[in-house]
């Protein structure tokens, strides 16, 4: 009988066809069991359903204005999410174009492109969807081992599929978008459309969309702000090949894609950090306040919230374009008063120091050392003193601030020490007196440079500034009017009265007396004498009470020489006092935060607004219009329509402020030209100014420029007519005059006859104009 060879040859190969299909089916089984294995965590910690559900990343504490500009953030990464609603369409069609042209085809894995990648050895590219780096990039990180790698990678493919299941195509790529990091301290698509182009994302163009789109191949190989002309050809290519793959994938025409692929690339490059950008000094002060809040606020676990990764939003009673024109004012002019005071510093050859001894300034000069950060750097070294000390007489490279840009220089620390003591600082904030909102905070003139605030940590002696507080004691005890007389002539008070240890014998400033003025006319030029006078008929410890219940809670000495602003008082503190007067007699405490919401929008806090009556409407109006006739014929006429000289003044025009409505105010000045102050207020808005140098014995040699009228007063003045000038502020700064109270009973209106007041032995009648505004 004959063999068939055909089935001969099936014969002999069957048993390799049987142990084919066999290992095929252990290993199939192998790559379920490695996936199911690696889905249970055997090989590392898988996120749970909760954590799919609420993906634990940090995000960024947003500072937000109350005309809804973002101020800053607190962060670890500087993230702030964005709803898929919120992004162009643009950026989504470049993103899925770029990354991942199957996206709305796969569940998380795209089979044909990872066939495709294997088949080449991954020299076609990863395959990897956006659904899986977004998995990456919540969860875990690459690994440079490669079976570690392929660990990853299953984990990976599992937890897209997961989320794929759990979330929306439109809130996965939202997702992704906000856990990309661009560097540059930007993470997410918010943060880098802010730092790179100055936008929220919203507002980005194509082109604008696939340069970020384009980054996300390597963000620092692409980088748009890289200084090195080779990387910016990469980013502009690396944009274009964008542009390409959105007319590859129907998103774009041709000749869209020609027109914009020639354009340059314009950036609006803004790092965000915490030592830049708009209201540094406030973000720091308010940096203080959320950690004393968050002991006091705890989660529903017990917890303390993380103002760096709980997402906070912190809505803040600071409005954004006041801001701004508070922080140009003082750079408009204290950039220009600083300039004055280098060229009268070189004479001096203990420059800026002034009228001090050698061993005076070397004992500041020391103090500073020790509370530098050098200092506390080699301290904590182990370094000893006398190396340290040595080590601030060593030249070195460093960067140094100017009024026109920071400046590369070689100079020891101790001169950069003594550099620095040059410096003008200021300390600003405005508020509503109705609502205690404090709308501007300026802390000092470069918060990188000089980080001590001089709005809430910086009590500085007053000076004239202080004399409203006399002023309104004496109306409210004496009955007086502004449109009283008194004699300003020599006054002595005898020893041991108040508890003074010497006769008291104040002068006023041109040393020279009037004779008889309304108190109106006394308080705008300041007179001394006149207010030893109301002092001495009060008491000091009536002032003092008076200035506590206005709000001051700095030390107040019960002396006579307060009268004249012998006390050191921060600016916040005047501010909220003064605005006492603008909101008929009732104090409101400063406010700087409306609310707070958690990342989810959950109210966590809503501020409470704290008041107390002061002075009757009649008293606090009549100080205002004793405020006012500073304005008038006083040092803050200028403020309107005068002429003279000084910084801020220009000498074809005159003063440039030309503000013709009712301001009431006050400036003061220190002796020795130490401190310079203004407090200007309209009914809806009160702003205090202080300009000095961080030490005492450095400052102007005259009162031409140590007044307050030159130092202070201009950064108010530009302010405002910033302010003004601009019809589209959302907050509008009152141009109308004061309320004036129905059956106002005293007398304010000085131009009218006057009225023979026996209230005070050395007061007189007076009837003439001559008064008229004084």
């Amino acid at each position: 009988m004959a063999v068939n060879d055909n089935n001969s040859g099936t014969e002999n190969f069957r048993p390799y066809v049987k142990k084919f299909w066999k290992i095929f089916g252990y290993g199939f089984l192998a790559v379920i069991l490695f996936f199911v294995l690696a889905s249970w965590g055997v090989f590392g910690k898988m996120p749970t359903f909760e954590q799919l559900e609420n993906p634990d990343y940090n995000v960024a504490t947003e500072i937000i204005s109350s005309d809804g500009q973002t101020l800053g953030k607190f962060y670890l990464e500087n993230r702030t999410p964005v709803k898929y609603s919120d992004l162009p369409k643009s950026l989504t069609d470049a993103l899925v174009a770029t990354e991942d042209e199957r996206f709305y085809e796969h569940s998380g894995i795209d089979a044909k492109g990872t066939l495709r990648a294997i088949a080449s050895l991954g020299t076609s590219g990863g395959a990897s969807t956006i659904t899986q780096q977004l998995a990456k990039n919540l969860f875990h990180k690459r690994s440079h081992n490669p079976l570690l790698a392929v660990v990853q990678k299953v984990k990976e493919w599992i937890i897209a599929t997961k989320l794929e299941r759990q979330y929306t195509k439109e809130e996965i790529i939202a997702m992704y978008l906000n856990t990309v990091d661009f560097t540059h301290n930007a993470v997410g698509i918010r943060s880098a459309s802010k730092t790179y182009f100055g936008k929220e994302p919203k507002d980005l163009k194509v082109e604008e969309s696939a340069v970020l789109v384009g980054m996300l191949k390597n963000p620092s190989l692409y980088n748009p702000a890289s200084k090195r002309e080779t990387r910016r050809k990469l980013v502009f290519e690396r944009r274009n090949t964008v542009l390409g793959q959105m007319v590859k994938n129907g998103k774009l025409t041709e000749a869209e894609k020609v027109k914009l692929e020639t354009q340059e690339i314009k950036l609006n490059y803004s790092p965000e950090s915490h030592k830049e950008g708009i209201a540094t000094y406030f973000r720091e002060y308010l940096r203080g306040f959320m950690a004393d809040w968050t002991k006091d606020h705890k989660k529903e676990d017990g917890s303390e919230y993380d103002i760096y990764r709980d997402g906070l939003k912190i809505y803040t009673t600071i409005d954004s374009k006041m801001q701004q024109y508070a922080e140009e004012a003082v750079h408009d002019h204290l950039a220009n008063l600083q300039e004055e005071f280098m060229i009268q510093q070189k004479t001096n050859k203990n420059a800026p120091f002034v009228n001090i001894s050698e061993a005076e300034t070397t004992k500041i000069l020391n103090r500073a050392m020790r509370n530098s950060e050098r200092w506390r750097i080699m301290s904590d070294q182990g370094k000893s003193e006398d190396d340290i000390i040595k080590s601030f007489s060593v030249k070195t490279d460093m960067n140094v601030f100017t009024w026109k840009g920071e400046r590369d220089t070689i100079m020891t620390p101790l001169d950069s020490i003594r550099y620095y003591k040059h410096f003008l600082q200021t300390g600003v904030m405005s508020m509503e007196p109705q609502t205690g909102f404090v709308k501007a905070w300026v802390g000092g003139i470069d918060y990188k440079y000089f980080q001590y605030d001089h709005v809430a940590q910086g009590a500085r002696q007053v000076g004239s500034t202080f004399k409203p507080f006399v002023y309104a004691t004496a109306i409210e005890q004496l009955k007086l009017s502004p449109c009283d007389t008194v004699i300003d002539g020599p006054f002595s008070m005898p020893k041991g009265k108040y508890g003074i240890d010497a006769d008291w014998n104040p002068q006023n400033s041109n040393g020279q007396f009037r004779g008889a003025v309304t108190y109106k006319q006394a308080l705008a030029n300041s007179i001394n004498t006149v207010s030893a006078k109301l002092i001495d008929k009060v008491g000091p410890k009536a002032v003092v009470d008076m200035a506590k219940s206005l709000g001051v809670s700095s030390k107040i000495p019960e002396q006579p020489a307060i009268a004249l602003g012998a006390v050191e008082i921060t600016v916040s503190e005047m501010v909220a006092a003064y605005s006492t007067f603008a909101n008929q007699g009732m104090y409101v405490k400063p406010t700087v935060i409306t609310k707070i919401e958690d990342k989810n929008g959950v109210l966590l806090y809503q501020s409470q607004t704290e008041t107390h009556e002061v002075l009757s409407k009649d008293i606090a109006y009549a100080v205002l219009k004793l405020l006012e006739g500073v304005t008038e014929t006083g040092s803050g006429a200028r403020l309107k329509w005068g002429g003279g000289g000084g910084t801020g003044y220009n000498r074809m025009t005159g003063y440039p402020y030309k503000i013709v409505n009712p301001i009431a105010g006050k400036t003061g000045t220190t002796q020795n030209q130490s401190d310079g102050w203004f407090v200007g207020m309209v009914p809806n808005l009160a702003t205090g100014i202080w300009v000095g140098n961080e030490d005492r014995s450095a400052h102007f040699k005259g009162l031409v420029y140590g007044q307050g009228a030159t130092m202070a007063l201009p950064i108010w003045g530009i302010y405002m007519r910033k302010i003004y000038d601009d019809d589209s502020m959302v907050f509008k700064v009152s141009e109308k005059p004061f309320e004036r109270p129905a059956n106002l009973s005293i007398k304010v209106d000085c131009w009218k006859p006057a009225v023979k007041d026996t209230t005070a032995s050395d007061s007189t009648t007076v009837e003439t104009d001559e008064l008229m505004g004084g």
